[in-house]
């Protein structure tokens, strides 16, 4: 099945470093925070708490970033977040996946654990299982969590599957809003045949 998302309409002003309230201040120092960030801005005390959480996860861990941008792309196709898909396609890219896994994360039929290049042991495993937390209702079933449990530790399987979630969040947050890809990160994805 291939994903078609369609065009975003911004919901909500994007707060820019002019009209930031000063609790967002911090996050508007140097650049552009984006955004997820220029969104959270107008609940600056929501914001407090929220970019410290995702930074923790979306950050540097125990976790190789290879495993994390699976989690992340293909729980965004899943979701059908445009915005999610294209920013974490370019982060993929950037950490060494080809264009051709990008697409096999991004394709959400049923042959994707088959055709996976990668010979990386627990990816199939961590793609059934991000399948079945975000990708369906309920339990997750005992076959795939014993599927986990052979390639990852306890720790890693918890912070796999709150990524997922926080993955899940961020993707309703900003497809309900609307949030918009920058113009380099479409430029990159159309350099690169993935737009």
């Amino acid at each position: 099945m291939s994903i078609t998302v369609a065009e975003p309409q911004v919901v909500v002003d994007l707060i820019d470093s002019s009209q930031a309230p000063l609790l967002a201040r911090p996050y508007y120092q140097g650049s552009d925070p984006g955004p997820i960030v220029a969104a959270l801005a107008h609940v600056p005390e929501v914001l407090e708490v929220a970019m410290p959480f995702i930074s923790a996860l979306y950050g540097p861990s125990a976790l190789p970033v290879r495993l994390k941008e699976i989690v992340v792309v293909r729980t965004s196709a899943h979701l059908e977040c445009r915005y999610c898909i294209e920013s974490h396609s370019v982060v993929a890219l950037d950490a060494g996946f080809s264009c051709s896994e990008i697409l096999g994360l991004r394709d959400l039929d049923d042959t994707v654990r088959e055709r996976w290049s990668s010979d990386e042991a627990g990816e199939p495993a961590l793609m059934e299982w991000i399948d079945a937390v975000a990708g369906a209702t309920g339990s997750v079933s005992k076959d795939s969590a014993g599927r986990m449990r052979e390639y990852f530790s306890d720790a890693e399987i918890v912070e796999l599957t709150l990524l997922i979630g926080a993955t899940m969040m961020l993707n309703r947050f900003c497809t309900a809003l609307g949030l918009p890809s920058s113009n380099g990160t479409l430029e990159r994805l159309r350099a690169e045949d993935l737009l």
